[in-house]
């Protein structure tokens, strides 16, 4: 294993360390590992709270700024952060108009958002509603998961809700128009190799030089099958066909076409993909209003890709198009 960290043990709390040093905007909780919009709490606004296990960067903590979220939570490598970190990320952002959790479909994030939201209840009165994103296609069921699981709506998700939070609508709006961007989205990925969690020191699960794994969840989660390496163009249409098939794209204003890196595949390879997947998209009448390529939602040093389709009105895409201004996403500012 030849990874850039110290000791294996303390990869999330140094690159919180480094986050706080690159980004001086941001701030900071090093004991409960959350970070924090450095104007946070707005008052009046409602604020928006994500997380999940660590090694998904820039997903979730790089997102946190104007026009995306107000906190993230850091949980341990892969796992879910524990209620009293999402406890403390949602008084952190309370203006006073509530707070939406959005959270991946994975049994310890649900469990424990819903276990912080009671809490921040309870204890200090905020108004907590959430979001659970399911999108992806490939399997019913997971090692972590009842249903589908939440991979690169994700991302999507934090960036149209979140300019909407900034434009001041309330918690009640924002609960639904969440609900609207997850029920509109489909992803599907595939895995060229296995990633290695520092702690473990070795590939998550073996995937021999000549196979590929499609349908991979962000954890190493098993997927449909295993079938020989192919060519981008092979690829695309793997991605491509269970999402057209589980929803119609040719309706609305357009879909967000994002092609995404799972870690450790260079853009060069993603623009490749992308090309073949718009090819694709193109001849089942799908118009593509809007694109992001690049690794946003990651499996640590995983190669492979992801494929995310949002089908989009003219008010989604006038929220895409808002400014933001975060680490990880930035543009109009």
């Amino acid at each position: 294993m030849k990874k850039l960290i110290n000791d294996p043990g303390d990869v999330v709390a140094d690159a919180l360390r480094g986050i706080e040093a690159a980004h001086p905007r941001l701030r900071v909780d090093h004991g409960n590992r959350v970070i924090v919009r450095g104007d946070a709490p707005v008052t009046g606004k409602v604020g928006l709270v994500s997380g999940g296990g660590s090694g998904h960067e820039p997903l979730h903590g790089g997102f946190v700024g104007p026009g995306m979220l107000d906190a993230a939570c850091a949980g341990e490598m892969f796992t879910s952060p524990v209620p009293d970190q999402i406890q403390a990320a949602t008084t952190a952002v309370d203006g006073g108009a509530g707070v939406l959790h959005i959270v991946k479909n994975y049994t310890g994030d649900v469990m424990n958002f819903e276990m912080a939201a009671e809490l921040a209840a309870a204890e200090s009165g905020v108004e907590v509603s959430s979001v659970v994103v399911d999108d992806d296609v490939a399997v019913q069921d997971s090692l972590y998961t009842a249903g589908r699981r939440g991979v690169g709506a994700t991302v999507l998700l934090e960036k149209i809700v979140g300019a909407a939070a900034d434009q001041g609508r309330d918690l009640a709006a924002l609960t639904a128009l969440a609900g609207a961007v997850n029920a509109r989205a489909r992803s599907m990925g595939v895995a060229l190799t296995s990633c290695t969690v520092p702690s473990a020191g070795r590939p998550t699960f073996e995937l021999p030089e000549d196979e590929m794994e499609v349908g991979i969840g962000i954890h190493g989660e098993p997927g449909r099958r295993r079938v020989p390496l192919a060519p981008a163009r092979e690829i695309a249409s793997m991605l491509v066909e269970p999402i057209l098939t589980d929803l119609d794209f040719t309706a609305g204003d357009g879909t967000i076409a994002f092609v995404n890196g799972l870690g450790g595949t260079p853009l060069i390879e993603l623009y490749v993909l992308y090309a073949e997947v718009a090819k694709l998209l193109d001849a089942a009448g799908v118009a593509i209003a809007r694109s992001l390529v690049g690794p946003y939602i990651t499996s640590l040093d995983m190669a492979g890709a992801s494929l995310t389709l949002l089908s989009v009105d003219d008010g989604m895409l006038r929220l895409w198009d808002a400014p933001v201004d975060t680490p990880g996403l930035r543009w109009g500012a």
